[in-house]
């Protein structure tokens, strides 16, 4: 069955000409909706939800149809490998790429390209979300946010977002043909050759070639062959000048599986379409947490308000249960919380650090998200409830490439720490 639903499927940026034959989202942010900001932060309960309900897109993960399809140039939104930079000089670096907590360099998680229609300044327009893979340090993180108002507080999840004008240094002001020809402007910036995210501000000191984010990636590199590549390239007579073009592939260990995000609306889903058993089954799903974890929490929860919000969630999610991405942008905009706990106050969302602007919600990602990226059922392993994202209402430019957005992270009850 098509449906305009269908025409949906990937974010892409068409031809201004051409609107008419092509899907209605080429420049618009996933939700469809413009520079309004998303609302309130607090939990409601369902007898007070009487406003109409703001149309929520669904992120869905699928493996590239085909190679290239995920580069920079064609203005992706993608999740997992490594990320497609927006301005790709001047992304971050230092303090900015690394874990508050640990120090280590942190891991892409995914990028939501969500231009802003009637933003000039936003003519493209890209969110990108990065994580320490340390479950402790996410516990600590989730500790840590509450105590924004005392100052910066340190953090394992951050959410960048990157901004460029129609007419810009690093693209074509026409849009993409999608028929390989389509090229950037100009080269990006080097890149770690470990994980072949952050810039590669460091050079090996004996082949002068590879570059690194860090010397922990470095040492990596080394170890894993870089210390028989670096003889070789020291004695190559064919060996130039120049540093060592970026390794194309990213060594395994070091990223998790690329995916192309696609997208639907949540009310292409019938509500009725879902099952009771798989309602239950939903959220545990995500990376294989059996059915009686999930009672055990439900009977913890017993005459309790999580246990209200918890059934309304999974009830929610259950009529998309592949469901890792939810975004919308719109003024009454909320987003659905696991628990009743946990979950911010008005108050405990912080202003923009830019602008001093108010942030709005714009999107969140779901546990469904660890099960694609193979995050194995273990006591330490990396795991949340949902990682819900605030950016700027006014989607300021204020000459920075990349600005740091608010993320809040909602754990599940056996691993929430409370302030």
């Amino acid at each position: 069955m098509e449906s305009n639903a269908d025409k949906l499927r990937t974010l892409t940026i068409t031809s201004l000409d051409e609107e008419d034959d092509e899907p209605e989202l080429p420049h618009r942010s996933p939700s469809g909706g413009g520079g309004g900001g998303g609302g309130s932060a607090d939990y409601e309960d369902e007898d007070d939800e009487e406003e109409e309900e703001a149309e929520v897109t669904l992120g869905f993960l699928e493996k590239p149809k085909r190679e290239g399809l995920l580069l920079r140039h064609l203005f992706p939104s993608k999740a997992g490998g490594i990320p497609a930079w927006l301005d790709p000089v001047n992304f971050p670096s230092g303090n900015s790429s690394c874990c508050g907590f640990c120090g280590e360099p942190l891991q892409f998680v995914l990028q939501i390209y969500a231009p802003i229609e009637d933003n000039a300044a936003a003519f493209h327009r890209t969110l990108f979300m990065f994580m320490c893979p340390s479950m402790a340090c996410l516990l600590r993180d989730q500790h840590d946010q509450w105590k924004h108002r005392q100052g910066n507080p340190c953090r394992s999840v951050k959410v960048f977002r990157c901004q460029l004008p129609r007419c810009n240094a690093f693209y074509s002001s026409e849009p993409p043909k999608h028929n390989d020809s389509d090229r950037p402007l100009c080269p990006g910036a080097p890149v770690c050759h470990w994980c072949g995210t952050w810039k590669g501000d460091k050079i090996c000191g004996s082949c002068k070639k590879a570059r690194y984010c860090s010397e922990k990636h470095q040492a990596l590199h080394w170890r894993s062959g870089h210390k028989n590549d670096c003889l070789q390239l020291i004695s190559s007579s064919e060996a130039s000048n120049s540093v060592q073009p970026t390794v194309g592939k990213v060594p395994a260990s070091k990223s998790w599986p690329e995916y192309e995000i696609a997208i639907d609306y949540e009310g292409a889903f019938d509500s009725d379409s879902c099952d009771e058993g798989s309602s239950k089954s939903l959220v545990m799903q995500r990376h294989g947490k059996p059915d009686d974890m999930m009672q055990s929490w439900m009977d913890q929860f017993e005459a309790d308000a999580d246990n209200k919000c918890w059934a309304s969630f999974q009830e929610r999610v259950s009529r998309a249960p592949q469901q890792v991405l939810r975004y919308c942008r719109e003024s009454n905009a909320k987003p659905l919380w696991a628990l009743s706990s946990g979950f911010p106050s008005n108050a405990d969302i912080p202003s923009c650090s830019y602008c001093k602007g108010p942030l709005c919600y714009e999107f969140q990602i779901m546990p469904q998200l660890l099960y694609y990226f193979g995050v194995k059922n273990e006591p330490d392993s990396l795991d949340w409830a949902t990682i819900v994202v605030y950016t700027c209402q006014g989607s300021c430019d204020q000459n920075v490439s990349y600005k740091e957005e608010f993320a809040w992270v909602q754990l599940y009850p056996t691993t929430t720490t409370k302030p």
